[in-house]
């Protein structure tokens, strides 16, 4: 429809405007908690564009892992808005090299590996000991790219997994639904103003255990009933 396309053009001038005004200040500020103050205002997106988020379940600001499924930028502009800590993403180095969006994930000093480096291992678990001792809880996408938003989840990698047993860290999942019929970069439209963010109880994991194989068949199930709920 012309007018899913309309919204979804408006939403990227939102992204695109919103985006250039954060980095300005993230390079002024960047010392501040890396700047997460301004980080913050990405809040603003969902205003702007008309969008109803639900949020259901609470943060635990003990949690030093957050274990979420990915289908849009959408994903990134709820946490970035509405998380109160300084996350740190661990994400691919390529969109580090991005023009001006790149600047919004260096800047603020996020994690950035190259998958196609035998040392890139190495890198992550260095980097996220720095990140952690620094009181910055990380986020982490374990499809490791954005699904198609149906209704199924892309396969988990193992870095989420890694990560958690290696520093024994406390996880919390979240669980996005509709943020791709929110805003689909891909094809520039918004099918829906209505989206769902379902934080689930934080746990330690135990290591050797398949808690990892269980988050994702829970994450899957509480997506399904959500994005059924959503949809119907």
């Amino acid at each position: 429809m012309i007018l899913n396309k309309l919204k979804g053009i408006y939403a990227s001038l939102v992204i695109a405007i919103g985006l250039g005004a954060i980095v300005f200040f993230i390079f002024f500020w960047k010392r501040d908690h890396n700047a997460r103050r301004v980080r913050k205002y990405c809040r603003l997106f969902f205003d702007f564009c008309g969008v109803k988020l639900e949020k259901v379940g609470d943060f635990d600001l003990s949690a030093d892992l957050i274990i979420m499924n990915h289908q849009s930028y959408v994903d990134i502009i709820i946490l970035e808005g509405y998380h109160p800590r300084n996350i740190c993403w661990v994400a691919k180095k390529e969109l580090g090299k991005i023009p001006y969006y790149g600047y919004a994930l260096k800047g603020p000093e996020m994690i950035l590996i190259d998958r196609e480096d035998k040392k890139g291992l190495v890198f992550l678990l260095k980097e996220a000991k720095e990140r952690l001792a620094q009181n910055r809880p990380l986020v982490i996408f374990p499809e490791g790219t954005r699904s198609s938003g149906g209704e199924k989840f892309l396969p988990f990698r193992s870095g989420a997994k890694l990560l958690a047993e290696k520093f024994n860290l406390k996880v919390q999942p979240i669980v996005l639904i509709n943020s791709r019929k929110v805003y689909n970069s891909d094809t520039l439209e918004s099918t829906t103003n209505s989206m769902r963010m379902v934080i689930l109880d934080s746990f330690v994991p135990e290591a050797g255990s398949d808690w990892y194989k269980k988050l994702e068949s829970q994450m899957q199930e509480v997506y399904l009933k959500n994005y059924r709920e959503l949809n119907s």
